[in-house]
């Protein structure tokens, strides 16, 4: 299970260097300002369930999944695994859980079978396992077929495989996955979406965010969408179509993007 409690993240914006240097791009107004990415962010998913993280580009959901990771360091709140603190224990919080970056970052001259055998030996998968755990996995994403060609060579929708390959080589109790069928075709998209279905089935802790309303319909047992680093809703997606005024999903979501605190600082901001 895992339990986030008032999660928080503050990043200071930089402060333009002396006698003349660059900026970096911060808006001279803005710069030495605090720039509140997450704020008081609080829900739980529980083991055997899938939560959907929604969200327009901007409102942190990238940052509440890379702190949930403990890649970034939580300004304030915190967060468990199965009682694992991120702040306490995020040694320990790391070898319970798989991360999908939003960005792939694979070894360019290793082949799948390399990169993903290499993550599994760093998470100490046993040496006499390791084979066969990821023939399973490169069976069940459709793999084999270039499982030894080199990762240089691979199209966007094989790296992104190669990717939940590696996050799930050590069988972790967590998974927690930044929107992973970005970028893919209908055919690579459809398999991915498959395999987080049967994760469902093995009694893992699902947390993944998305822009696709189709796979929040089909996959999702609740949704958290939060805005402006605001949690402005969280229920089931039915509860999501009644409280957003509309059947139709994605018009519940701006139905509920603009209501309350979230749209109150958005208009702040612009």
């Amino acid at each position: 299970m895992l339990e986030v409690e008032k999660l928080g993240k503050t990043f200071k914006l930089p402060r333009r260097a002396k006698a003349g240097g660059k900026t970096g791009g911060v808006d001279p107004r803005q710069e030495g300002r605090s720039f509140h990415a997450l704020r008081e962010v609080s829900f739980k998913v529980e083991a055997g369930e899938i939560l959907g993280l929604l969200g327009p580009n901007g409102a942190g959901k990238t940052t509440l999944l890379r702190t949930l990771s403990t890649a970034i360091a939580p300004t304030r709140g915190t967060a468990r695994f199965d009682g694992v603190d991120i702040r306490e224990e995020p040694r320990r919080v790391r070898q319970r859980i798989g991360f999908l970056s939003g960005s792939t970052g694979l070894y360019g001259r290793l082949t799948p079978r390399e990169m993903v055998s290499y993550y599994g030996r760093l998470h100490g998968v046993p040496a006499a396992e390791l084979p066969a755990r990821v023939d399973a996995l490169f069976a069940e994403l459709e793999m084999q077929s270039y499982a030894d060609k080199r990762n240089d060579d691979l199209s966007t929708g094989m790296k992104q495989k190669v990717s939940i390959a590696r996050t799930l080589v050590h069988d972790p109790d967590i998974i927690i996955l930044d929107e992973p069928t970005s970028g893919l075709d209908v055919h690579a998209a459809a398999g991915i979406l498959a395999m987080i279905e049967g994760l469902r089935r093995t009694e893992k802790t699902v947390l993944f965010s998305t822009h696709h309303m189709h796979e929040v319909e089909r996959l999702c047992d609740r949704v958290v969408l939060i805005d402006v680093g605001i949690k402005v809703f969280e229920g089931s997606v039915a509860e999501m179509r009644e409280a957003g005024g509309d059947e139709a999903l994605d018009r519940a979501f701006l139905g509920l993007l603009g209501k309350g605190q979230g749209a109150t600082l958005r208009k702040g901001a612009a």
